[in-house]
């Protein structure tokens, strides 16, 4: 389980495609400390397994549907990924609650300056819209941030200059792809609540998003 605060942007170092996944070679300094095989680690947002430790980050890999359901399949060497150490129970919990497990891949509509900081616009996936509510929380590219507006299928999110100088999506542009996961506690009100229809979405709409 995260915290959806980023603790460093690393840079993506290698990565070997095949048939079952993708083998993911990350360049970091911070997260590297105390870092141990078979941690868990969020990369974008994405829940991955350490599986080997190198001398300036580490190794992880990504199956076949994870790579289907994420960004994680366009990575190549070079990229800019946001990561973070799984949280311990003693830790604060300054952002929300955020798996690691996503929910959908939504596209940046827009991306404005507001003052210091920037407006971020993203098209909500096909079946998510009843799932968020303004002010409420979400996670973008394993960034925990509030949703400021919402309005059909476009919600907006105000980040603020320290998200962009220490997050990826200061780098975001209109129709970049981003890592969405909805919070975990409207997924559970909302299936308790439609417990025939899962969450209130049809067959249709939950094809997408990995059900």
């Amino acid at each position: 389980m995260f915290t959806g605060l980023v603790e460093e942007v690393g840079t993506v170092a290698a990565v070997i495609r095949a048939a079952s996944g993708m083998d993911l070679a990350v360049n970091c300094r911070r997260v590297r400390e105390k870092l141990a095989v078979g941690d868990s680690i969020a990369v974008d947002g994405v829940c991955l397994t350490v599986t080997a430790l190198l001398p300036g980050g580490f190794a992880a890999q990504a199956v076949a549907e994870t790579l289907a359901r994420t960004t994680l399949g366009s990575f190549s060497p070079g990229r800019l990924v946001n990561l973070e150490r799984a949280v311990r129970a003693q830790d604060r919990l300054g952002g929300h609650i955020v798996q690691g497990h996503v929910d959908g891949v939504a596209q940046v509509a827009d991306m404005r300056a507001r003052g210091q900081g920037k407006v971020m616009a993203v098209v909500v996936p096909e079946g998510a819209r009843s799932l968020l509510v303004p002010k409420g929380s979400v996670a973008i590219d394993g960034v925990s941030l509030t949703v400021a507006r919402l309005e059909d299928e476009v919600i907006e999110i105000w980040l603020v200059p320290h998200t962009l100088a220490h997050t990826t999506l200061g780098q975001k542009r209109p129709r970049d792809m981003v890592n969405m996961e909805i919070d975990i506690l409207a997924k559970y009100v909302a299936q308790m609540l439609h417990p025939d229809e899962r969450a209130g979405l049809s067959v249709d709409k939950l094809k997408g998003w990995g059900y």
